[in-house]
């Protein structure tokens, strides 16, 4: 049975990042052919794991556009891909939303979103959440994987795992801690959605279906429109 093609965005930085792909590309709980790996940084962190992997690396410049992502998706001849976003920065426009999915280094259900939309992420996001920690708002903080709306961080999550947190930490205390956990489920998750046991219709948020069987603790899945 031939295993279902990925494409995966990652920013990662001009000179180094790109954990959570290379944690995807060498997982053996994700069963799918990876066709590419696309960067925003031309000789970045990405395209040096990608070339020591073996994998198919792309740049993609601006403008990030409908027009240019649908290019980047014709020009790797996959009809139909998946498309995982891993640590990318960019705003997505003109993707299969049913197709596309995503992993946010936060609690995406955390008071209506407040750790999601523009700006949200990387040192930026774990400052917002230091600072809610500090404040005592917060004793947890964690990673949501949602699908892909043209509208930052407001597709349908289905499924977010908790980090607890301790007072005092900094903010790349947290990042280190939500990484650890995002490399543990990133590649588990992703195989159950790219071989459908997870899925939307890509319109309604209420089509989701998750299995119950991915739920723990006080964990569960959080359905925003958008």
């Amino acid at each position: 049975m031939e295993k279902p093609k990925l494409i995966i965005f990652a920013s990662g930085t001009k000179d180094g990042g790109g954990s959570g792909f290379e944690n995807l590309a060498t997982s053996s709980e994700l069963d799918a052919e990876i066709v590419a790996v696309v960067s925003n940084h031309e000789h970045g962190g990405v395209r040096q794991r990608a070339e020591k992997l073996d994998v198919p690396f792309i740049y993609m410049p601006p403008p990030y556009d409908a027009q240019h992502y649908s290019s980047i998706l014709q020009n790797t001849s996959i009809r139909d891909p998946w498309v995982a976003l891993s640590g990318w920065v960019r705003h997505v426009s003109g993707l299969d939303p049913a197709c596309t999915f995503n992993i946010h280094p936060a609690l995406l259900s955390f008071d209506h979103g407040r750790f999601g939309g523009p700006g949200m992420y990387g040192h930026r996001l774990h400052e917002a959440v230091k600072a809610t920690l500090d404040a005592g708002e917060i004793t947890e903080s964690g990673f949501s994987m949602h699908f892909v709306t043209d509208e930052y961080d407001r597709g349908p999550v289905f499924f977010e795992h908790h980090v607890p947190l301790q007072k005092g930490m900094s903010a790349d205390n947290i990042a280190a801690a939500v990484k650890k956990a995002e490399h543990e489920w990133q590649p588990k998750i992703t195989n159950m959605v790219v071989h459908g046991k997870i899925h939307w219709d890509g319109k309604d948020p209420a089509s989701l279906t998750v299995p119950t069987s991915i739920f723990h603790r006080e964990q569960a899945p959080h359905s925003l429109a958008g």
